[in-house]
């Protein structure tokens, strides 16, 4: 047998490395292990960087009859399947694809993966055309078949000079340090690598508010019960000094945005395996590139229980490729434990020595956390709030904020425990229905986080006229109050996106006043953080609410801007109703529950004028509907459809809902330009080898235009 190898060396040359057939294999001494899909074996960064005379030149490809030979190949998408005259390239990281699909792809001197972006240390080329015929013949002599088995030829490549200061503990198997501390020291640094957006220096966040009074005149003898203002919040840009530059870039740049803390805690359960791995380590080297130098990444992953895999490190050229190294070698296998993760991804921006301005943990799990609470899942939100760490809870009064942006990745994962994670932490909770969609999901959201221009906001509204009072404030998910005397009322934001708006519903008692020909009714005041500059800004000079007193009045129109947030919060809370009612089991109360928010909000005025916002919701309502109408279908996908509607509308903030792919429209509510450009960037190319991909029509959030106030 050895004369066997040395005459297969001589044919094919010193300079390359075989992928031989499997029935050779027993005659060969310790072969190197095998993996399943989308796994990479942690000890393949040890090898060595030349080719020697050993077995290590050697490594088999699975058996012909393992089901997990017929896969797809990643780049022309067609099936892989031996016999049928293609040769398959299988690379270091276990990724296969079509032999001439990757030399094609590979031609011009590219080294990455294209499904999970690692670095290959050894590449496929393709030989000359009058050479195939003798090389073809050599394998014949030695009574091979080219159909039966996986064959590649590759060419081992100079391994780039790139400087990794320290090992990472993941890969060389090293006990976690009872204290995270060890992560990477912040410093001002030039800006390397791919910048978010375009640069804009000297720009920093700002707040615009607008008011909106339900209609512009009371008659003096009239008792207007409850009526409605509106306040409007947006995040924008302004130079220093200078107005909001609203002709310039609507996002911030690298240098002009504040930098990032991100914990991602990912499910490596066994239910992972496969094609859901391989797509999550793709989507986590698009956040990788995503993440500017001064950004830091932190990498867990749980199972049975939680380990981090990668420190808090900046992603500069080194710290990018210590990351993807580390993504890589993760492999799937055991229970899930959504809590120990969180726990965990939680202690390292506890114990992190340095902060950046913006920290936050993106939660991605398939499965169900049968460890917290058994197998029969029984559980509430009070349970979880005891469970989770207190400095993630949203109203923990405390300075540092972590919000858990959650992803719940196809139908069989655990939608309760998700959404009641990102609710408590001030997070997102987001349904990614279809596998293949986990990357936009994961850009939408790094749009965000990639864009923090105002931290802390808090809107103060106070009545003016001394009869007023406070009746109500409709804030969803933000904790809001209202003052001893109801003549003040605060709404407690938070972070803001750049060109991310907040929109808020106030009810007041409006009197008989015949003393008066215009009444003030509200003001509006913020203070917020610039976490650019750390700087507190208190915003005061906002434009009184007022309306006219006239004697008489004819009949008025209420304004679409409020009838367009008024519908919002009747949407959101019938679909709170609804889920309560499927919970219970009476899937027929929560349809109907559905069917009478849709012929309302359809009979509105913006309804009738074919409102953005309020087509939207009776497109999702309609979703919503059909995937309430089967318990089956409920369980499966409605439930955790529903939450994810919940968590986008109680924070106005944009989730992924469902199959983008198939219902996209959806994921427009609330988008910012940041967000969409991100998401385009992940729908129209490959990382590292740019693929047209087919493009779906995206809108950044509505904007409400300029209004007249009349008086």
């Amino acid at each position: 047998m050895g004369s066997t190898w040395k005459k297969v060396k001589v044919a094919l040359g010193f300079n390359m490395c075989l992928y031989g057939p499997r029935n050779l294999e027993d005659s060969l001494p310790s072969m190197a292990p095998r993996f399943s899909d989308g796994a990479a074996p942690s000890n393949l960064l040890s090898l060595p960087a030349t080719p020697t005379s050993s077995n290590s030149l050697l490594q088999l490809s699975k058996s012909s009859t393992d089901p997990q030979r017929f896969r797809t190949c990643a780049i022309c998408l067609t099936t892989m399947r031996p016999g049928k005259g293609h040769a398959i390239f299988t690379a270091e990281c276990s990724h296969s694809f079509h032999f001439h699909c990757i030399t094609s792809n590979v031609k011009h001197g590219n080294q990455i993966c294209p499904v999970c972006r690692a670095k290959w240390k050894e590449i496929p080329f393709q030989s000359p055309a009058s050479d195939i015929p003798n090389r073809m013949m050599r394998f014949n002599q030695l009574d091979w078949s080219p159909d039966e088995s996986w064959m590649t030829v590759l060419r081992r490549v100079r391994p780039p000079s790139i400087d990794l200061p320290r090992q990472v503990a993941s890969l060389s198997h090293e006990p976690e340090p009872g204290l995270f501390d060890d992560d990477e020291v912040l410093e001002d640094i030039p800006d390397r690598g791919t910048s978010v957006v375009d640069p804009i220096d000297g720009f920093f966040g700002k707040i615009e508010v607008k008011t909106y009074p339900e209609v512009s005149a009371v008659a003096q003898s009239a008792f207007h019960d409850n009526f409605t203002v509106l306040v409007h919040i947006k995040a924008s840009f302004a130079n220093h000094g200078q107005h909001c530059c609203e002709n310039r870039t609507p996002f911030p740049s690298q240098r002009s945005r504040a930098p990032v803390d991100l914990v991602t805690v990912l499910d490596v359960s066994g239910s992972m395996t496969g094609t859901k791995l391989a797509l999550l380590k793709r989507a986590m080297g698009f956040v990788v590139q995503s993440l500017g130098p001064s950004d830091r990444l932190s990498v867990i992953c749980f199972s049975s229980a939680a380990r981090r895999v990668f420190p808090l490190c900046r992603m500069t050229e080194s710290g990018r490729q210590q990351a993807l190294q580390a993504i890589n070698s993760l492999v799937s296998n055991g229970g899930t434990n959504i809590i120990d993760g969180i726990k965990k991804g939680t202690k390292v921006l506890l114990d992190r020595k340095w902060k950046n301005p913006v920290c936050s943990i993106m939660l991605l799990s398939d499965g169900q956390d049968t460890y917290t609470f058994g197998i029969d899942g029984s559980r509430s939100e009070t349970d979880y709030l005891s469970l989770l760490p207190v400095s993630i809870h949203r109203n923990n009064n405390t300075a540092l904020q972590i919000p858990v942006h959650s992803f719940g990745f196809g139908t069989d994962h655990d939608a309760t425990t998700m959404h009641s994670i990102s609710e408590i932490s001030g997070g997102t909770f987001s349904f990614v229905e279809a596998e293949n969609t986990i990357q936009d999901a994961f850009a939408q959201c790094i749009g965000g986080l990639l864009s923090v221009v105002v931290q802390e906001l808090q809107v103060r509204i106070e009545c003016v006229h001394p009869s007023l009072q406070l009746g109500s404030l409709k804030a969803g998910n933000y904790r809001s109050n209202i003052a001893p005397g109801s003549r003040i009322g605060t709404i407690n934001v938070g972070d803001l996106y750049a060109q991310e708006e907040r929109d808020f519903l106030v009810t007041i008692n409006v009197p008989v006043d015949g003393s008066l020909e215009e009444m003030s009714l509200l003001k509006v005041e913020c203070t917020y953080r610039i976490p650019i500059t750390n700087e507190m800004v208190t915003l005061e000079d906002v434009e009184e609410v007022k309306i006219r007193r006239p004697n008489t009045i004819g009949e008025q129109s209420v304004s679409i801007e409020v009838d367009r947030q008024r519908n919002r919060v009747h949407a959101l809370e019938s679909m709170a109703k609804a889920r309560v009612a499927a919970e219970r089991g009476d899937l027929a109360d929560a349809v109907s529950v559905l069917e009478d928010c849709y012929r309302a909000l359809s009979e509105t005025i913006s309804g009738q004028a074919g409102d953005h916002l309020c087509t939207s919701l009776c497109a999702e309502l309609k979703e919503m509907k059909e995937r309430m109408e089967d318990q089956r279908i409920y369980d499966t996908s409605g439930r955790a459809y529903v939450l994810s509607g919940l968590s986008s509308h109680s924070w106005q903030r944009a989730t992924t809902r469902g199959d983008s792919t198939r219902s996209g429209s959806l994921m427009q509510s609330y988008q910012t330009p940041s967000m969409v450009d991100m998401l385009t960037r992940s729908q129209t190319m490959l990382l590292g080898n740019p693929t047209p991909r087919p493009q779906r029509t995206l809108r950044p959030t509505m904007t409400f235009p300029a209004r007249t106030r009349q008086r």
